[in-house]
Parts: structure tokens; C-alpha cells; sequence
């Protein structure tokens, strides 16, 4: 395959919900567009669960690829476009009939219910979570679960082609491990009633053999962090990276504004990411009042009533005599700074 079909490839993965606006940022965004592989916008850095997108049918050929080849093939549909699994979801409507002269009808549409056979326990469980998490068709819940599905299940958990330069090693581990999480974890719950759960011990040779809670690996290295920052991917590789108490794939520890990778360079962290110093004096640098420069983050500075400057004798001095006033009192007045009452009234007047 060409250069050329390769970024047309990459292209088209990249086409959904392009241009739409941010619900968090509004008019601050230009338009979603999807970074390369971080799963964010790269105009605003919100996620794409965060952006207006006309909902479609991603959400469910991702479901129903996490069903394909397992004992729930019940639950999908082969499309004939494509032959990709689509998820056959369970939409409830429930219908109530409002007493009045002329019959109206109130209609309640969940965009997701149980699948289960008893439709009267289904509709049980969806009434009794939060009214603001109930996926009520063109609801906050329905959006809330839109993120949550995100979160939980992204279409690169599960699908080697939708990564960021997997090995063919990274890619073969991580096949076998989509079939282990298949085999061992999906379709584990069900549908109880309050007080009808039953509790039981958990089966100490179950955990010694990596059962229990989720799919513990025994496949090469298989890590994931809840909380990596970068692109949210699981780990495959025998090599990877600790930062900032987190995990990441040595090519992803990367600034968060140029993508230049940071091993062995500084850093500097700004709201959680790691940024390079070259991106941090130029975007998030503070500025010094008495020269106007950004200050760079491995100087020292004075910083007083969200003002800052160079502990230097030609910044931090008096704006009436240039008194250097390190490690003296002084007076501030709307970034202005003064030795003694008499400068101020002699500045002020």
C-alpha cells in the first residue's frame, strides 16, 4: 500500500463527526477534528463524546464487534453493506395513557434497556437508576450514556487496526487477549432486583489463576491504566514508560501540544499533561511585569495577586526609584510596585 492510500486510509477513520461544535468549549472549538491518536479533538483537546456529533451507528457495530465470535451472536446482525456485526439494541418504549378528553398518550423512548426476556424486570431496572442517567431518547442521560459506552468500550480496546503503530507482536498479543476478556468476561452480569443478589465468597483458586475481577493477563504484557492521559490504549509492548504516575507506551509520552516525544527532555506539567519547554514558554508561560517576558519554569519568581516576576534586581524593583526590592516590603498597585508610600503618591499623583 502506497503513501497516498495509507493516509486516505487514515482519513476515513478520521471523518466521523468532523466539524461538529463542542458542547464544553461552544464557540472556542473550530470543529471536532480527531488528533491522529490521541482520542481527542486537536482543536480543543475535548474528547469526541464531548462534541456534538449526529448520533449514528458507530456505537453499535463497536458493541457488535465486542459480540462477534462469542455465544451472543444472537444479540448482532451481519450488515449487508459490509458484513460488519451491528448490534441489535434493545430500545424500550413505554407508553402511558393520560386521562383527559381528547386521548393523548405519554410516550417514554430508552434508547438502551436489558436485554433480558422479562421485559417487566427491564423496565424495573431503567426506572430505578438516577433520573439523570436514565438514556431517555434526546436526554442529558442519553448523552451521559453516549460517554460512558466511550469510556468503557473504545472501538481501539478491541480492533489492532484502529491503533497507533502496533508491532506485530503488539498486534498478535493483543488478538489473544480480546479472545481471553471474550471467553472469560463478557456476559457476566445480569439483571437483579434489590435484595434477589446473592453474595458469595470469591473462589481462592479462581483468583490464584487470574479470575475474579476482569481478565488478569498471562499473555505478554498487558497493562492498562485507568488514568493514562496520553491515548487511553492498552499496553501490549514489554517496554514502556512510568511518568507521572501513569503508564505509557514509550511514542505516546509526548508534549501535549506539539506531540514531540519527551524522553530525556524536560518537561513541564500544566493541568495534569506533560507539556515540553518550548510549548510551555510560548503557551503557558506566566509573564514578568517588569519586562514583559515569559519566565521561564527552572528560574525563580516573585508572584503576588496573580502578578509575577523575575527574582532579579531589574524586574522585581520599584516602579518609582528601581529600589531593587528582593527580600524588602514594598506596595502593590495593579502590578505596579513601590519601596515606600512616598514613591507610590509621587508615581500615583
Amino acid at each position: 500500500m502506497n503513501l497516498e492510500n495509507k493516509m486516505k486510509k487514515m482519513g476515513l477513520g478520521h471523518e466521523e463527526g468532523f466539524g461538529a461544535p463542542c458542547l464544553k468549549c461552544k464557540e472556542k472549538c473550530e470543529g471536532f477534528e480527531l488528533h491522529y491518536w490521541r482520542k481527542i479533538c486537536r482543536n480543543c483537546k475535548c474528547g469526541q463524546e464531548e462534541h456534538d456529533i449526529p448520533s449514528s451507528n458507530e456505537d453499535d457495530r463497536k458493541v457488535g464487534k465486542l459480540f462477534e465470535d462469542t455465544k451472543y451472536t444472537t444479540l448482532i446482525a451481519k450488515l449487508k453493506s459490509d458484513g460488519n456485526p451491528m448490534y441489535k439494541r434493545n430500545v424500550m418504549i413505554l407508553t402511558n395513557p393520560v386521562p383527559a378528553k381528547n386521548i393523548s398518550i405519554d410516550t417514554v423512548t430508552y434508547e438502551w434497556a436489558p436485554p433480558v426476556q422479562n421485559q417487566v424486570l427491564a423496565r424495573q431496572y431503567m426506572q430505578m437508576l438516577p433520573k439523570e442517567k436514565q438514556p431517555v431518547a434526546g436526554s442529558e442521560g442519553a448523552q451521559y450514556r453516549k460517554k460512558q459506552l466511550a469510556k468503557q468500550l473504545p472501538a481501539h480496546d478491541q480492533d489492532p487496526s484502529k491503533c497507533h503503530e502496533l508491532s506485530p507482536s503488539e498486534v498478535r498479543h493483543m488478538e489473544q487477549f480480546v479472545k481471553k476478556y471474550k471467553k472469560e468476561a463478557l456476559g457476566v452480569g445480569d439483571v437483579k432486583l434489590p435484595g434477589e443478589v446473592e453474595v458469595r465468597a470469591p473462589d481462592e483458586n479462581n483468583l490464584k489463576n487470574g479470575g475474579g475481577r476482569g481478565t488478569s493477563s498471562t499473555v505478554g504484557t498487558m497493562e492498562k491504566s485507568p488514568n493514562q492521559k496520553a491515548s487511553q490504549y492498552l499496553i501490549f509492548s514489554n517496554e514502556y514508560t512510568l511518568a507521572e504516575g501513569q503508564n505509557w507506551h514509550l511514542k505516546h509520552f509526548c508534549c501535549f501540544d506539539c506531540d514531540c516525544v519527551l524522553a530525556g527532555i524536560t518537561y513541564i506539567t500544566v493541568n495534569d499533561k506533560p507539556v515540553c519547554k518550548s510549548c510551555y514558554m510560548k503557551n503557558h508561560a506566566v509573564i514578568c511585569q517588569g519586562c514583559h517576558n515569559a519566565i521561564d519554569p527552572e528560574v525563580q519568581r516573585v508572584t503576588y495577586n496573580n502578578f509575577n516576576w523575575h527574582a532579579m534586581p531589574e524586574c522585581f524593583l520599584c516602579s518609582c526609584c528601581s529600589k531593587c526590592l528582593i527580600d524588602q516590603k514594598f506596595i502593590s498597585v495593579e502590578g505596579m510596585l513601590f519601596c515606600s508610600v512616598e514613591c507610590k503618591e509621587k508615581m500615583m499623583s
